[in-house]
């Protein structure tokens, strides 16, 4: 297993790859030598060249930040010497670059669920929405009742009830985006049937939510009341019946990976996620493209510091403009609630040897590969452009997750250095930075990209991710669902009445 590594040839740190890297040892590249001065974490950074305070320090072939004193080689480099260098907004130029050109190719077949309208289902499932917190308990009596009866059915993959604080005491976009939220949930591909139910006091009136739903099966979608019936419970227990029933015959059929819609996400990220996972997630996520599937990167925050780079992937001037408003409305939003723009990483990333946001920024934009960004989508906007798409979501790991799910997507692959069992509603399989996470916790991890720090090329790497994929979209369980962590977090940005 390699010790260290120096990323791009620009770079003036190189990282520690290794558990055991004590002071005194020799970094030697063939190029640079440099003893090292401390006893330097796995994930964390050193200084290759001495470095004076006010210089930009640089990673990835990017600047993560200025030294705020002076640095010398083998020196560790972390929040003691080193600072972000972003400040208010930027003044953007389109600047379009040339991506990397997608690789097209032949979409293998995957065994899902096609839709009435054309989309495919990689799970087949009821779900359960309140429109309003104030009846979760009621959702989740049927759900309950209802798992105990068809919980053996084998192609029924669950049934749940995605309860929420929201519905009721909202105002303007708050409001919106909860009926929003619901009425994306209603329309997902993974949910075989759902069944709406509302309080009938609230807000977020069950004909609003309807008409947001759009065109929908009245077979499979169904509405309940609460007040306006004797036992809400038994009622959703019998309209559950009816629609599981229609479900029961519902089969797999192979249809091409180009229906694939993969959400692109990370949390509890360390100093390895850019180096093995998110490049990992990144190749997938060309090759996906490749097949004229699609992938949707969010976490706006951790784009701060590397958005140009989005930028200058645009296929268009439209799309860059789109990506510029993204960008600086995410900021607006943060000074809007007094609230710093740069308050990240968090203490779990500078523990993993995260040390700015332009450097976790630089590592996470690489789960969008190098493809074109086609499409920028609002907060639980569908997906409409097939290729990489940009969404309007918080960094925040259920409430982002969520997000995705609402935008269409089957399935998220989350990146993590540090772990999580947390799931939102659609299969959220766990990619480790490390080996050592992947070993710690057998039943939170799916995958460990740990072995691209020296026992795997990324091109086997690469394929074993892709049948594991594949495998996922099929029907096989990632540990998320295995241990029944599936939730929703709905973007709350206002008051509360």
């Amino acid at each position: 297993m390699k010790r260290f590594i120096k990323i791009n040839p620009a770079d003036n740190v190189a990282v520690v790859l290794a558990d055991d890297v004590k002071a005194g040892e020799w970094y030697d590249d063939g190029t640079t030598r440099v003893r090292l001065l401390a006893d330097i974490p796995r994930g964390h950074k050193f200084a290759l060249s001495a470095l004076t305070s006010g210089e930009k320090v640089v990673k990835y072939g990017y600047p993560i930040g200025r030294a705020i004193a002076p640095v010398a080689p083998g020196e560790w480099v972390h929040t003691h010497n080193l600072a972000t260098s972003l400040d208010g907004n930027l003044e953007y130029t389109y600047a379009p670059s040339c991506p990397a050109p997608v690789v097209p190719g032949t979409p293998p077949e995957v065994n899902g669920y096609l839709r009435a309208n054309g989309t495919m289902g990689i799970r087949n499932e009821l779900w359960i929405l309140p429109t309003v917190g104030c009846v979760n308990g009621s959702a989740r009596s049927i759900a309950d009742a209802l798992s105990r009866e068809y919980g053996n059915v084998g192609n029924i993959d669950d049934i749940i009830a995605f309860t929420h604080n929201y519905g009721c005491s909202q105002l303007g976009q708050d409001h919106a985006d909860t009926r929003r939220a619901l009425a994306a949930l209603a329309r997902h591909p993974n949910a075989g049937g759902v069944i709406v139910l509302g309080l009938g006091c609230e807000n977020n009136r069950i004909d609003r939510l309807r008409a947001e739903i759009g065109g929908f099966d009245p077979a499979r979608v169904r509405f309940i009341t609460a007040q306006e019936v004797e036992d809400e419970v038994e009622t959703g227990i019998a309209v559950g019946r009816e629609i599981l029933e229609i479900m029961k015959g519902d089969r797999r059929t192979p249809l091409p990976a180009s229906m694939l819609r993969v959400g692109l996400k990370c949390g509890g990220s360390d100093g390895l996620s850019g180096i093995t996972a998110n490049p990992l997630v990144g190749l997938l996520s060309d090759r996906i493209i490749g097949w004229g599937g699609t992938t949707v990167l969010t976490e706006v925050p951790e784009m701060f510091g590397a958005e140009t780079i989005l930028m200058n992937r645009a296929e268009s001037r439209e799309i860059f403009d789109a990506i510029v408003r993204l960008i600086n409305d995410f900021k607006d939003y943060f000074r809007q609630s007094r609230q710093p723009v740069y308050e990240n990483p968090s203490p779990g990333n500078k523990a993993g040897g995260i040390t700015t946001l332009e450097e976790k920024s630089l590592g996470c934009i690489q789960k969008g590969g190098r493809s074109s960004v086609a499409g920028v989508l609002g907060y639980a906007d569908p997906v409409v452009s097939p290729g990489l798409n940009l969404l309007n979501a918080p960094g925040n790991d259920l409430v982002a997750a969520t997000a995705l799910a609402l935008s269409g997507c089957q399935l998220v692959l989350f990146t993590t250095g540090r772990g999580t069992p947390f799931g939102t509603c659609v299969p959220t399989l766990k990619i480790s930075t490390n080996t050592r996470l992947a070993v710690h916790k057998p039943a939170w991890i799916d995958f460990d990209a740990g072995t691209l720090t020296g026992v795997e090329t990324p091109a086997c790497a690469l394929e074993r991710l892709t049948s594991h994929i594949l495998a996922v979209a099929g029907g096989q369980k990632v540990h998320q669902e295995l241990s029944h962590n599936k939730e929703i977090a709905i973007f709350k940005t206002g008051v509360t009445l």
